[in-house]
């Protein structure tokens, strides 16, 4: 696509030197770090050239809607540490989920999916898409025959979150992935709790991987965006014309900010991840919780999932406190580092209540089937000292 210079990276280099290196373009200027290119469209020489663009006949950019330098740049970096073919960058993260899924389907046919899932993607499932003839069924994610049983004929797509917002509850990709297969339809993961540093759904069996880069990506809660993940074919086919013709398209800056972004990823996501760590050993057992989930932790009922198919355990951990929603309240109240805030991914710790927040609009029924209780917390680590969050979590669960 691009007509400038691109770095040729070596493939038998290591992912973390691919995500600084990979892909870049450079201008006449020879620039080390990344060009940030604000413009809304491109010059041609003549009308030839214009109409040669347009028809593809020539390469190029034309338009920032359909594609331009900066953003080009974080697709092919991040489509490079994924281990994907291709990516499309999004203005945010529904707006992936969304294409990866509407780019797909027609009236007619059918959605499978995980009932466990963050509120919003639920109601593109749940609501939107039956709006326009495309009905879906929920199911257990963890039951691989449930998943077998709501196979139609009508079929095209499963979809899924592992683990699952909030409650980080583990689907089996492969095994999700091949029952896909056998019917015919696609897999698409939404990866976002788990982040491109811990697990990559396209090695097992998923067709198309969809993130939030506000999330991990972005990482120090400055930009939205999102990005969808796939084989060429996969992209070509269902993704390319729906993101030019309905134009949900990353902004250039934002693109660039994603850029630098992704340099300290696996620094930031492996810090992270061992301070959860540190954290749920540390919280696990506490008088004042119900109970305490992460992944990679043995008493997660899916440990063995969890060792099977992720490198690590995830930034998050979800903890229910004794005493419900009001319970819940004083602890997040208590809190003096840790920042009450329904983003995650952050280089500042952060925690939610998903019941009166994203998964507010839920009937209580609702909630209680996705094991979303009044008294669950999400609690989305920083970059702050262990010791220090362990001292502020459990000060504010004494005090409850």
């Amino acid at each position: 696509m691009t007509q400038l210079p691109t770095d040729t990276i070596d493939f038998s280099l290591h992912q973390e030197t691919r995500l600084i290196h990979e892909g870049s373009i450079r201008s006449q200027f020879g620039e080390t770090s990344e060009a940030l290119f604000l413009t809304q469209g491109h010059v041609y020489a003549n009308a030839e050239e214009a109409e040669a663009r347009f028809t593809g006949e020539s390469p190029g950019y034309q338009y920032a809607r359909f594609s331009n330098p900066t953003v080009d740049m974080f697709e092919r970096r991040i489509a490079a540490f994924e281990g994907a073919e291709s990516a499309r960058a999004t203005a945010t993260g529904m707006a992936a989920v969304t294409a990866a899924l509407v780019g797909q389907l027609k009236a007619g046919d059918h959605v499978v999916a995980a009932r466990a899932l963050f509120g919003s993607c639920r109601y593109v499932v749940e609501e939107f898409l039956p709006r326009f003839g495309v009905p879906t069924t929920l199911v257990d994610g963890t039951d691989l025959d449930a998943w077998r049983a709501a196979v139609r004929p009508q079929t095209k797509t499963f979809f899924l979150e592992s683990p699952a917002n909030p409650t980080l509850e583990l689907v089996d990709i492969a095994g999700v992935a091949q029952i896909a297969r056998s019917a015919g339809a696609t897999l698409v993961v939404d990866n976002v709790f788990a982040s491109p540093v811990w697990q990559k759904p396209l090695a097992l069996g998923a067709d198309c991987v969809v993130y939030s880069a506000t999330k991990h990506i972005d990482g120090q809660g400055r930009c939205l965006g999102g990005v969808v993940l796939a084989s060429e074919a996969f992209i070509q086919a269902h993704i390319q014309t729906y993101l030019r013709q309905t134009g949900p398209a990353m902004s250039p800056f934002n693109a660039w900010v994603m850029l630098k972004s992704l340099e300290t990823l696996p620094l930031r996501v492996g810090r992270q991840t061992q301070t959860a760590g540190a954290i749920a050993d540390a919280l696990q057992g506490h008088g004042k919780l119900v109970r305490l989930v992460y992944p990679k932790a043995g008493h997660h009922p899916q440990a063995a999932l969890a060792e099977r198919q992720m490198g690590g355990g995830s930034t998050l951990v979800a903890i229910e406190v004794k005493g419900g929603k009001a319970a819940a309240f004083r602890f997040l109240n208590a809190l003096r580092i840790v920042r009450i805030s329904n983003n995650l991914g952050d280089a500042k710790s952060l925690v939610t209540h998903p019941a009166t927040t994203t998964h507010q609009r839920f009937t209580p029924e609702q909630r209680a089937e996705m094991g979303v209780g009044e008294g669950l917390v999400r609690l989305s680590v920083g970059l702050e000292h262990p010791d220090d969050l362990i001292a502020d979590l459990t000060a504010a669960l004494d005090s409850v």
